[in-house]
């Protein structure tokens, strides 16, 4: 059931409690969710508490879930240790009432144990990230979570003109106003377009789709997936592409791979804090990480369509997609089309 102006929404940290540690960034979230998107924001008590533990962090979900004033879930950030608060999960108020759950990076372990239980998602969002952001809510992000909240709609999810993968400093007041600075977009590649695949989506951060498959209980048996298009991107840790290629290989292994007629790859983030990569530098990783995809594809699923360098991951603006809701891939028309 889509959302309507006045509707409580909740802010939960089930990774790290960057709300805790940036206050200031949450807080103006808080303001941008009453006044951009019509909604009240209700926190729960870990959302700013450092250090929480996975038994408090998940007791907070279940609130969420169980609370019918609340319709809809919003993480504040990601982390790297979501998937120590699965075991504490009832699946019990997460199926009774499937409101949407936004959430990217290590909500990636969230939304497949959302999915492996009926309940979709969405994949994108993250209060302090992008509702945060200086300057203003990108217009793709907006217009993505518009759809998700409140629409039922075939939204075209299209090249952006430029994007940033620059870092401004929490710590400094000014990155509450100023916007981050842009460059040139690389254009969409696409791979085998001569299909039209449409399906539900699953995936996420690979790094966390591989934490997954390592722990072995939160993969459902590998048919359970076919047909499903394969969203992957990956974080500001910025494997090599050797590692992805490893990563991809392990769940090709499995047989996961090939059950996947289309995969959306994320521009990868190519940058993060330090010295900052040459543009050159960065244009080589993303195309490093391109062919470990496809040396993938080759060898487990040689007949995928895949497209690389949609605006989905961790760089910004960050298209919102479903995630076990449906898109469509449209090759020979090189569409790409999320359906709210």
């Amino acid at each position: 059931m889509k959302l309507r102006p006045g509707d409580r929404v909740a802010i939960v940290s089930p990774s790290w409690a960057g709300p805790g540690v940036y206050p200031a960034v949450h807080d103006l979230a808080l303001r941008r969710i009453r006044a951009d998107l019509g909604l009240e924001p209700v926190e729960f008590p870990s959302t700013r508490t450092v250090d929480a533990s996975p038994a408090d962090r998940a007791a907070d979900l279940m609130a969420a879930y169980a609370d019918p004033t609340i319709r809809a879930v919003f993480a504040s950030i990601g982390g790297d240790d979501q998937i120590t608060v699965l075991p504490h999960l009832d699946p019990a108020p997460f199926v009774a009432d499937p409101k949407p759950y936004f959430g990217y990076s290590d909500n990636t372990n969230l939304l497949n144990w959302l999915w492996n239980h009926g309940v979709p998602g969405f994949h994108g969002g993250s209060t302090m990230v992008h509702l945060a952001c200086g300057g203003g809510i990108d217009p793709e992000h907006l217009a993505s979570l518009r759809a998700a909240l409140f629409e039922t709609v075939d939204l075209p999810i299209t090249p952006v003109d430029r994007f940033s993968e620059e870092e401004l400093s929490w710590s400094d007041p000014a990155s509450l106003d100023t916007p981050r600075p842009t460059v040139p977009s690389p254009d969409w590649i696409w791979h085998r377009p001569d299909t039209v695949v449409s399906g539900p989506t699953w995936g996420g951060s690979l790094e966390i789709v591989h934490w997954n498959l390592a722990a072995s209980r939160w993969i459902q048996p590998v048919e359970r997936y076919a047909g499903s298009i394969l969203l992957l991107e990956t974080s500001e840790e910025m494997p090599p592409a050797d590692e992805v290629f490893r990563m991809l290989r392990n769940a090709g292994e499995r047989g996961l791979l090939e059950q996947f007629p289309a995969v959306l790859v994320a521009k990868a983030k190519a940058a993060f804090r330090g010295q900052p990569p040459s543009a050159g530098e960065r244009s080589r990783y993303r195309d490093d990480q391109r062919e470990a995809v496809l040396k993938a594809l080759a060898a487990y699923n040689p007949s995928a369509m895949a497209v690389f360098g949609i605006d989905f991951g961790h760089t910004s603006p960050q298209w919102i997609l479903p995630y076990g809701g449906r898109m469509t891939v449209d090759g020979p028309n090189r569409s790409v089309v999320a359906h709210f």
